[in-house]
């Protein structure tokens, strides 16, 4: 005779309780999922029904972050991917909160290299970047005036003065690319280079002490992806020497003052010093 057990509504309860606790929005449900899939080996992630409703939810679950970032959900998706096949993270307490951290990171990141307009590679891993700020056009800064008078913006002709200064400024910084690029120099890493240089010296106090203060920061070349060698000589050719002993001379004014006086870019370019300084400063390729 079958013994007959009489049905324990609390039964269902509990097991309806284990389903919802081992679910992919649980730290053990994404737990054991990531377990299974790693000791499952290379292409588990590819065919898996699981791991497929896993992804949509991740997309779904960040969704708000990537909005509030201004970045694709499956964007943010992949990024969360990634940190799911770190051992760290199957092996965490919670490997939810660890996946939550390492996307903010991430949105961050490429926000931040939006703005800087680097890599994101360069944002996570370069040293000291969170001196720096998001890149500004040179012309947005308010003390350029102090390196040169072509600089200053007079409220009071502020209409057709002000365009010829604009222009001449301009000219100038497009002329200091030429000649660097008639050496040799890439056209497109020296425009990079001395755009920079131009906006950073609305930070600066005096001409004077520009080359020493840019060229002790060493983060600035790798952003530009010029070596510190050739960026020090930059720095001296296109703002002058800060040797007093070059004080008044075509070295000691450099290149962007020269042009900003009025001499010609012709007469630099029959400068045979001035030209042989920018050829031994340029890149090894």
């Amino acid at each position: 005779m079958t013994k007959h057990n009489p049905h324990d509504p609390s039964n269902d309860v509990v097991a309806q309780a284990s389903e919802t606790d081992c679910g992919l929005d649980t730290p053990e449900g994404l737990r054991t999922l990531l377990i299974r899939l790693h000791e499952s080996g290379l292409g588990a992630w590819r065919g898996d029904r699981e791991a497929a409703e896993l992804m949509r939810y991740t997309a779904i679950k960040y969704r708000p972050l990537a909005r509030k970032h201004r970045l694709d959900p499956w964007e943010v998706a992949s990024a969360a991917f990634e940190v799911m096949l770190a051992p760290s993270t199957r092996e965490a307490g919670n490997p939810w909160a660890v996946v939550t951290r390492a996307v903010q990171i991430t949105c961050n990141i490429e926000v931040r290299a939006a703005g800087m307009l680097v890599s994101s590679g360069k944002v996570r891993h370069t040293s000291r970047i969170a001196g720096f700020h998001d890149a500004i056009r040179f012309a947005e800064r308010e003390h350029v005036a102090d390196y040169h008078p072509a600089f200053a913006v007079n409220p009071a002709t502020d209409d057709d003065a002000d365009d010829d200064d604009r222009v001449r400024v301009a000219a100038a910084l497009s002329e200091t690319v030429e000649l660097f690029a008639s050496t040799g120099w890439d056209a497109v890493l020296v425009a990079d280079c001395v755009e920079h240089l131009a906006y950073r010296l609305a930070d600066l106090t005096s001409r004077t002490n520009a080359v020493e203060v840019l060229r002790r920061d060493h983060t600035v070349p790798v952003l530009l992806g010029v070596p510190p060698r050739s960026w020090a000589a930059l720095l001296r050719i296109v703002l002058g020497h800060p040797d007093r002993k070059h004080a008044g001379t075509p070295t000691g004014d450099g290149v962007l003052l020269r042009l900003l006086s009025g001499e010609p870019l012709d007469s630099l370019r029959c400068d045979t010093a001035l030209l042989a300084a920018i050829w031994a400063a340029k890149p090894k390729t």
